[in-house]
């Protein structure tokens, strides 16, 4: 037994004091608290100076084109690792057939949110704004690009690289996963025995430029700092008050999509959905504060990967999404057409919904590829209704832009965490004991943001 003091052994008071020591450790040397506090800054420095807090965009800038060089090597080696793998190339196909029927299913459920969304809380009834009062010149660098958006030779086109390098060196996450499968096929079709060989340099390099990852990531608050600098500085709270209904009803739509419709997936499989996000909070909250996906991408990969998932599976499911799976990109376009004819007093039928519903479907895929492709798809869309809603009325929505596009990438996030497990799970590529281990105990995982 312990000496006793105080009523209390000594052993048990030196835990106590362990525990408070510990948990001020974990909180300081927390990837996740300074992204917090940064966050906190850069707003605070926004509000305080608008026009110095502009000047700090480099600080995120910097920060998302290291990420893009960053990406590439690691998708293109994950994937290839990943495929080389797996037993055979059935699976390969198998993973891939499932993860479409997948990415299909939950998107149109997305979009139904948007529009369902939309005529319920109606965020533009009341604006009653004229089309006369635009700048249409505000929106021309959006609508030169709409005849191409969403048509299958563009989605084609956009996914065969001109070269191998550039797609490296610009994050072109469809151009690289293209040319890692084909890479990948080819080794397993052909390799034979020498597979075991060619892998483990493979492997090798993977962790190389993971390591380079992890100590690139604890700059972060860095470039949240700047980003939500920049965001607040740029913009204004103003900017957020003045179209708070539709920022609002985009948040609920996009929180129903993720616990409601991610969550009874995640059910299905017995899965807290409370838990699962927990899991991811990491790079959720890293997404958030840089309004990059590119930002959690390859992070996520790993996290999902030493939880149990098969790494086929990350490195075909997670890529692919990333470009196919935009869940949270469809309620934007959706619910920003219903605004728009709310806010310019255009009345739509159900039929005329449900048409959108159904160009929408073809048209969101064109964000493959496509830089800046929230503004240009939704353009895209407008010019495709046969010109129902003039699509200079998008011009209202890039004060606001930017913030959607924080949910619009924090949902993206989620939803392709979960079309991971799910797809995993169905193809029998996850081991659901460990995932389980994991989700009760996130700590213990190993990914590349320290903790």
């Amino acid at each position: 037994m312990g000496l006793k003091y105080k009523g209390s052994s000594l052993s048990s008071v030196s835990k106590k004091k362990g525990h408070k020591k510990d948990w001020k450790h974990y909180t300081l040397k927390s990837l996740a608290f300074w992204v917090v506090v940064a966050i906190i800054a850069g707003v605070s420095f926004g509000i305080l100076d608008p026009q110095m807090a502009v000047k700090a965009k480099p600080g995120i800038d910097w920060f998302i084109q290291v990420l893009k060089w960053l990406v590439g090597p690691i998708i293109f080696l994950t994937i290839i690792t990943g495929i080389v793998g797996l037993e055979s190339l059935k699976e390969v196909g198998s993973i891939g057939i499932k993860a479409f029927i997948y990415f299909e299913i939950v998107s149109t459920f997305a979009l139904a949110i948007g529009v369902l969304f939309g005529n319920i809380l109606r965020p533009g009834a009341g604006m009653n704004l004229s089309v006369d009062s635009l700048d249409a010149s505000s929106v021309e660098s959006f609508t030169q690009v709409k005849q191409e958006v969403g048509s299958a030779w563009t989605i084609l086109k956009n996914a065969i690289p001109t070269d191998p390098i550039t797609p490296f060196l610009q994050g072109d996450t469809l151009k690289v996963l293209v040319m890692a499968l084909v890479l990948a096929i080819l080794i397993s079709a052909f390799g034979g025995k020498h597979k075991s060989a060619i892998l483990k340099p493979l492997e090798k390099a993977q962790n190389f430029f993971f390591k380079i990852l992890t100590l690139i990531m604890w700059s972060s608050p860095i470039a949240s700092f700047s980003a939500m600098a920049f965001l607040i500085g740029k913009f204004g709270i103003a900017s957020l008050i003045g179209m708070a209904n539709l920022l609002g009803v985009m948040l609920v739509s996009v929180l129903v999509f993720t616990f409601g419709v991610l969550g009874i997936i995640l059910w299905f499989y017995k899965i807290n959905v409370f838990k699962f996000m927990r899991f991811i909070s990491k790079e959720v909250l890293i997404v958030f504060a840089t309004s990059s996906s590119e930002a959690a991408l390859a992070p996520l990969m790993r996290r999902l990967e030493s939880a149990g998932v098969s790494r086929g599976t990350t490195g075909l499911v997670i890529p692919t999404g990333y470009s196919f799976n935009l869940g949270c990109t469809n309620i934007y376009l959706a619910l920003s057409i219903i605004f728009l004819s709310q806010a310019f007093n255009v009345p739509l039928s159900l039929s005329e919904q449900m048409s959108i519903i159904l160009i929408l479907m073809v048209t969101s895929k064109g964000a493959v590829g496509v830089t800046g492709s929230g503004i240009i798809i939704l353009a895209g869309t407008l010019s495709a209704m046969g010109g129902a809603i003039p699509v200079a009325t998008v011009a209202v929505l890039l004060g606001v832009d930017k913030f959607m596009s924080e949910m619009r990438a924090v949902g993206n996030l989620c939803g392709n965490a979960v079309a991971t497990v799910f797809v995993g799970v169905w193809d029998k590529q996850i081991d659901m004991k460990k995932f389980k281990r994991a989700l009760d105990h996130p700590e213990s995982v190993e990914d590349t943001i320290p903790s």
